[in-house]
């Protein structure tokens, strides 16, 4: 009879799903998240590493790597390997989505792009745990060179699911706006990003594409872009040098780009874009 119990309570110490049929990894998700919403976890604090929360929820180590696995796709922690899971910073959210394009022609310029990569990789695993996919998922990546008024203006990096957009390469990438191309070919209705922004310096390659000097402040922004239907379209990683397209008595909001000036200032005291 010993043996039966012992079996018995290792049974009731892995459950998969509770009394309403939830995934362990959900409510560990769910408790997890209720903590950074009710800013009982603050950005930077530590999250329970695996082990803890397995011994806390009674699941097994692979479940609670699961739900931590899932929180770093949406963003709400970070996992630092060899240190442990972190709170994420808050993203900035924007009800208002515009294309590169749009943004261009509400300041007065015409925007262009110059191809600079455009390619099936399997090999950008970040890229593809941002739009929820396998980490050696096949992804579009398309980096573009955006200019305006003739100057460059941003260094842009695009990651799609080749998948799902088959055929985007043969579009005219270079002379269209990518959101149109998405609406008009695909039938997708763009409705809003979340986006992290903070500031960086230009490396030599970034430098020479933006004609700036080395070690320029750039702003660093991390954008994912959503349908309508809340599902993930597009990975965007775009630099932005401060310039003349960035500055003026009504600046238009750049998807949160003049937003984010003010984290670059803090960031290089005396920079005044």
């Amino acid at each position: 009879m010993p043996s039966s119990k012992k079996n018995l309570a290792v049974t009731q110490r892995f459950p998969a799903r509770n009394r309403n049929a939830q995934p362990a990894y959900q409510r560990i998700q769910s408790v997890i998240r209720k903590r950074i919403d009710s800013g009982q976890l603050q950005p930077g604090d530590p999250v329970a590493s695996e082990r803890d929360l397995a011994k806390a929820h009674h699941v097994s180590l692979m479940t609670a790597r699961h739900a931590l696995a899932f929180l770093e796709r949406e963003g709400l922690v970070e996992r630092r390997r060899g240190i442990g899971t972190f709170v994420a910073p808050p993203k900035i959210h924007f009800n208002k989505l515009m294309s590169y394009t749009e943004q261009m022609a509400a300041r007065s310029f015409t925007a262009g792009a110059k191809v600079l990569f455009a390619k099936i990789v399997n090999n950008e695993n970040e890229a593809a745990a941002r739009l929820a996919l396998p980490p050696t998922s096949r992804l579009i990546k398309l980096e573009r060179l955006r200019h305006a008024a003739g100057e460059p203006l941003a260094l842009e990096t695009c990651y799609l699911d080749a998948a799902e957009f088959s055929g985007l390469l043969d579009a005219p990438i270079a002379r269209e706006s990518l959101f149109g191309i998405l609406e008009r070919d695909y039938k997708v209705e763009l409705g809003y990003a979340d986006e992290e922004v903070d500031a960086t310096a230009a490396d030599p390659r970034i430098s020479e594409l933006l004609a700036i000097p080395r070690r320029e402040p750039l702003l660093r922004i991390r954008q994912v872009i959503y349908s309508t239907k809340g599902k993930a379209i597009m990975y965007v990683l775009g630099f932005l040098p401060l310039g003349p397209a960035q500055s003026g008595d009504s600046p238009v909001p750049l998807n949160g780009w003049d937003v984010a000036q003010l984290s670059l200032r803090d960031k290089f005291p005396g920079h005044e874009g």
